[in-house]
């Protein structure tokens, strides 16, 4: 089905539901129920402790009723701990390794339960983000701010049974801030360590059947040093700089009591300067040939937008639940090297979504769920860094279905199956089954979940080559998609009046058509190079919780992670160790409301050793994995106090024993930082 043919279908199906439904709004008919607004999430369920989960079935559901592994952060969360960017709001997630290169800007990959970053899918209020001009097509989200961020739900394991292509490993799915209420203003700044400057204007509420929410903000670091000592050899190294323009805006209109429409925008444009590295002569013995970093700075400016336009049906007395929604992303990058006379490197990714999905409740028979979804990547590339220009684009069609029940409020259960159609690497088939039981009368409830996924090749590994006379790096229009088999089994234990939880969860994962870097000329040279389906790997491990809630105004949360990652078939370049990947991650968070007005947070978090690559080129014949990573221990404080009913004031500290390492190997870290400033709202 073509794009447009796609669009009128569709367009015509809400027509017709439509009438059927305002034909039940008539006099004589039952009052239909009233429409749930666009990405309906919920923190609490009417009894005040039961959390609701709604990306792990696309509506509202108890968490404890669906296998799915899966962690929720609140925007109460995400103001009391005071994370004014996405990578830092993750790091403490169980199953998750956050890398950075160096300090807020730098580049930022998400692992998942110890999979390639390439293989997370990230949406924004139903969006998929994952940037299409990406070498690997992940999610960077170093400029990614949290103003605006309502909830963020993390789904472990595989998702492409109902997510599609790159939820080989989960999703990370972002809500924003859905105004109510009367008109709240509110003005933030804040400042402190490496010459930050953060600001944030925003307004929520909502007005009849009108309601918004809009965050405008702007920060800025001057100056983080992240280029380790032993890099520098005596050398003027400048620390990176970042500039951080944002806007998060979400409107809604709730046109009758069972209809409404929704408008949501993450604007972003941004500048971030650090160290160039250069290729030439070390200062020390024994003077090797290499890169280096030097005193002048390199620049990457990012445009981005993501707009996403949705109309939300509820009809025959809230049996039948739909949306449709047409989305549009746009990446625009440039980058620039701080050699003079450099030409910058241009190139932009864009995607256009339209999709469809609609909820029958069947009662005592369950709940079903289908949907479809057409998607259109593209990718402008100029002749940067010595490539090929090129502008190509791919297409996705997709539908799927999804069926929950229970029996006797004992067995839940969940099962999904998906087919994806694509115009370049063909047609795949995902599944996936996530079932619950609770043991009566105990609190205990055993979870399980199995399930497939795929991750398609990129727009530049399938079409962008690099020509060079001393060997070339060539594009791969025959790659298929990565495929992932992954199942996972655990308890959780509910005591104390559902005050205190824990349990634990065994995952495990098997990768095949793994892309990785290969010979272009067959095995018997390597003079050019491309991107080949010929690795495979498996990861397993545990992740843990405890949550203990002993008063109202007091939690305390534990989580650890163990996870093991391995090559089991790889290319001359790599070994079986897989980089990036720490064996072991201990978070421990606090949230005190010490009184009504005083609100008190820590975090402590324990990274392990891992391997790595070597960033400059300094050892000889290093494989993949010839690095050795330090594992590093952190602790973060934050406080807020109210003043009055229109001010607050707060402070944090990051990094209080200021530790002093590197994630990833070569990318010195922001040492011990302090940061304070108010929040003014009516």
């Amino acid at each position: 089905m073509s794009f447009t043919r796609g669009v009128v279908f569709l367009s015509v199906l809400m027509a017709s539901v439509s009438s059927v439904a305002l034909a039940d709004d008539s006099p004589g008919s039952s009052s239909p129920r009233k429409a749930r607004p666009l990405n309906h999430a919920a923190d609490t369920a009417t009894d005040g402790n039961e959390t609701i989960t709604v990306s792990a079935a696309r509506h509202p559901i108890s968490i404890n009723d669906i296998g799915t592994s899966l962690s929720i952060i609140t925007a109460e969360e995400i103001q009391t701990q005071q994370r004014r960017m996405l990578p830092d709001l993750l790091a403490s997630q169980p199953g998750l390794n956050v890398v950075r290169t160096g300090g807020p800007g730098g580049a930022t990959s998400i692992f998942m339960r110890g999979t390639a970053s390439n293989e997370v899918k990230v949406r924004l209020d139903g969006m998929d983000i994952n940037d299409p001009s990406g070498y690997a097509g992940a999610f960077d989200a170093a400029q990614f701010l949290t103003d605006g961020i309502g909830r963020v739900e993390i789904l472990r394991g595989p998702q492409s049974g109902l997510y599609g292509a790159d939820a080989m490993a989960g999703v990370i799915d972002i809500t924003s801030i859905r105004g109510e209420g009367r008109f709240k203003p509110f003005v933030r700044i804040e400042g402190g360590s490496f010459g930050t400057f953060n600001q944030t204007l925003g307004a929520s509420g909502s007005r009849g059947g009108f309601h918004y929410s809009v965050y405008l903000s702007h920060s800025r670091v001057v100056d983080v040093p992240n280029v380790p000592r032993r890099y520098r050899e005596g050398r003027d190294v400048p620390g990176s700089r970042n500039d951080n323009r944002s806007a998060n805006i979400r409107l809604g209109y709730d046109v009758t009591d069972n209809f409404d429409l929704g408008l949501t925008a993450h604007l972003t444009q941004s500048k971030y300067l650090y160290p160039t590295t250069a290729y030439g002569t070390s200062d020390t013995p024994p003077y090797y040939t290499t890169y280096i970093p030097t005193n002048y700075r390199d620049q990457t400016n990012l445009n981005q937008a993501v707009v996403r336009g949705t109309a939300h049906l509820s009809s025959f007395g809230g049996r039948f639940d739909q949306i449709i929604g047409l989305g549009y992303t746009a990446y625009r990058n440039r980058y620039e090297s701080g050699v003079a006379d450099s030409t910058p490197d241009l190139y932009s990714g864009g995607r256009v979504k339209i999709d469809w999905h609609g909820t029958t409740d069947l009662g005592k028979a369950g709940r079903l769920l289908v949907g479809a979804e057409h998607i259109h990547d593209m990718l402008t590339q100029n002749d940067s860094g010595g490539a090929i220009p090129v502008s190509r684009a791919i297409d996705t069609n997709a539908g799927y279905g999804q069926y929950e029940g229970d029996w006797h409020h004992i067995l839940y259960g969940a099962a999904n199956i998906r087919y994806d159609s694509n115009s370049r690497y063909g047609n795949y088939v995902t599944w996936r089954a996530a079932p619950a039981i609770h043991v009566p009368n105990t609190g205990t409830i055993i979870k399980a979940s199995g399930g497939s996924g795929f991750h398609g090749p990129s727009l530049e590994e399938l079409f962008v080559s690099y020509p060079s006379p001393y060997g070339s790096y060539l594009s791969n229009p025959n790659l298929r998609a990565e495929r992932l088999i992954g199942y996972d089994a655990g308890v959780t234990q509910q005591l104390l009046h559902n005050t205190l939880n824990f349990g634990a969860t065994w995952y495990e994962n098997h990768i095949r058509n793994m892309i990785e870097t290969g010979c272009a000329a067959g095995p018997t040279t390597c003079f050019n190079t491309t991107q080949v389906n010929v690795a495979a790997g498996k990861t397993y491990g545990v992740e843990s919780f405890l949550k203990w809630s002993p008063r109202h105004d007091l939690d305390f949360s534990l989580n650890y992670t163990w996870t093991v990652a391995r090559n089991t078939r790889y290319t001359e370049n790599q070994t079986s160790a897989v980089p990036r990947i720490p064996h072991h991650k201990f978070s421990f968070i606090t949230r005190w409301d010490i009184t009504p007005k005083l609100t008190f947070s820590s975090t402590m978090l324990y990274v392990s050793g891992w391997r790595d690559l070597d960033r400059l080129g300094t050892i000889s014949d290093c494989r993949s994995t010839c690095v050795k990573g330090h594992g590093y221990f952190t602790i973060n404080l934050a406080a807020n106090y109210k003043l009055n009913r229109y001010l607050s004031v707060y402070a944090r500290a990051d990094n209080l024993l200021n530790r002093q390492y590197e994630n990833p190997v070569g990318y010195l870290q922001p040492g011990r930082a302090g940061y304070g400033g108010f929040t003014l709202s009516y």
